[in-house]
């Protein structure tokens, strides 16, 4: 008669890899928003600032808004010297990079230390044309802006550019949707490692 195993240490092999990989996300998203909510600052050249929505009426998101708030405070307390802001033309059919510029010129940054991105879609394609942008410009160091939780990929794919050090800092704003952008994050983060 053939021997034949038991279906109970499948089920404990099948378990222990459901509470692995569940402790696997909870760590690696612990990790994501440390690395995001403990701001790595130091005098960079470029202070990137990545889109977020605009609102119907033309004005910044509230998370678009507080980004752009992070890089004001930054420029003022000279960590960064020159502003690059990215994003694309969303739903609302406004340029997010062009909006995004207007609301620093109107908070006192001069228009010569702003660059706009307007094909910044995603944070690879921000990253990619930052990259060209600073090489064009003669810029070398750069600190990412965007919330905390999107900071660790973000540096990534500027990581990927070739940039050896990117620093990071965070939009002071937290909101309920958070947390599903914290979940979003694990697997994008490594759909951004393997790409």
């Amino acid at each position: 008669m053939e021997y034949r195993k038991p279906r109970f240490e499948f089920r404990k092999i099948v378990l222990f890899l459901i509470i692995l990989m569940i402790l696997w996300f909870v760590v690696h998203s612990i990790v994501i928003v440390a690395d995001g909510l403990n701001d790595n600052l130091n005098e960079t050249d470029v202070g990137v600032v990545l889109g977020n929505k605009v609102e119907l009426d033309g004005q910044p998101s509230d998370r678009l808004r507080a980004r752009l708030d992070k890089a004001i405070d930054l420029y003022l307390e000279n960590y960064i010297s020159h502003v690059i802001v990215s994003g694309g033309v969303g739903k609302e059919g406004f340029d997010e990079a062009e909006v995004m510029k207007n609301y620093l010129v109107n908070e006192g940054i001069p228009t010569e230390n702003i660059t706009t991105d307007s094909d910044g879609y995603n944070t690879l394609m921000t990253a990619e044309n930052a990259n060209k942008i600073m090489y064009q410009l003669e810029l070398d160091t750069v600190t990412v802006i965007t919330q905390y939780h999107h900071i660790t990929r973000s540096k990534l794919a500027f990581e990927k550019q070739g940039f050896e050090t990117v620093y990071g800092a965070h939009a002071e704003i937290f909101q309920m949707r958070d947390f599903y952008s914290i979940f979003r994050e694990f697997f994008a983060f490594y759909k951004y490692l393997f790409y």
